[in-house]
């Protein structure tokens, strides 16, 4: 990749970001929307036929914990809502989605978040996992998608193109959380917030290097063996300031970040979605 891709990549965040303040409603007769069930934050993205940002929602949740569905009627009732405040906006209805998964879990969960999304009212057209989604918006070639969410880190190894291996790995945002807890001596639910607030990033970075850098291990252990040459985080902990600097130092591998990485994986899961129900 290069960083004019990784422009194109910024500015089709900054689109989606500009239509979440700003709906355009469009003369198009299909909408894709794109639902990412993640641990921390639930995010709805509609795209017009022509796969352009038009809309998008989001509510922070805690009805998914570790990539997986906890409560069930929770996570139904957010979609839903979202749904119809997206519906309302855009004065239409909304009928296909696609949904993602952490790798891996499509045994466990894969199910779940199908009956989530069904269950609010969509017909489901593509399930994929998070860091394929993803890829959809960066477009690499070569080297590995690592969406680091709140529950889990998916790992997404890219060559010529072609997904060649993924996986998933229980760290993430919640021990970054729990870990700003311990050291400030607050609730978790007080850390999730203090976490969330940029203006407390450069402060945070210190306490919480030592987690950033066993995500850094666990992506050296999961890429051994493969020529990578490039690294880009998504995810929503991914917002992190200096998280990069910090996997690059460990890993030794060039690490990029978009400007909102919490984005990337809901636009790639609607670039996904079709008008061919499962």
């Amino acid at each position: 990749m290069t960083m004019t891709d990784m422009k194109d990549c910024d500015q089709f965040v900054a689109e989606f970001e500009a239509v979440i303040k700003h709906p355009k409603k469009s003369a198009t007769e299909t909408y894709y929307t794109g639902v990412d069930l993640g641990t921390a934050c639930i995010v709805l993205a509609v795209m017009d036929e022509n796969y352009t940002p038009v809309a998008g929602a989001y509510r922070y949740a805690d009805v998914v914990r570790d990539g997986m569905v906890v409560d069930y009627i929770g996570a139904i009732q957010i979609v839903k809502e979202l749904k119809t405040e997206l519906e309302e906006k855009l004065e239409t209805e909304l009928i296909y989605a696609a949904a993602a998964i952490p790798p891996g879990t499509d045994e466990l969960d894969g199910g779940a978040i199908k009956n989530v999304v069904q269950g609010a009212g969509f017909y489901l057209t593509n399930v994929l996992d998070e860091p394929t989604a993803a890829n959809q918006v960066l477009a690499i070639q070569n080297g590995a998608v690592v969406d680091i969410g709140g529950g889990t880190t998916g790992i997404s190894i890219i060559k010529d193109g072609k997904v060649v291996k993924v996986v998933d790995d229980a760290t993430g945002g919640t021990h970054l959380t729990l870990v700003t807890a311990g050291a400030y001596k607050i609730s978790f639910q007080e850390a999730e917030l203090y976490k969330r607030d940029q203006k407390n990033h450069q402060e945070l970075i210190g306490v919480l290097k030592p987690v950033v850098e066993k995500i850094a291990t666990i992506i050296m252990t999961q890429i051994a063996g493969f020529e990578i040459e490039e690294l880009y985080l998504v995810g929503g902990t991914a917002c992190l300031t200096g998280i990069e600097t910090i996997i690059e130092a460990k890993t030794r591998i060039k690490t990029y970040k978009p400007l909102n990485p919490m984005f990337v994986t809901p636009l790639g899961i609607a670039l996904s979605c079709t008008d061919e129900i499962l």
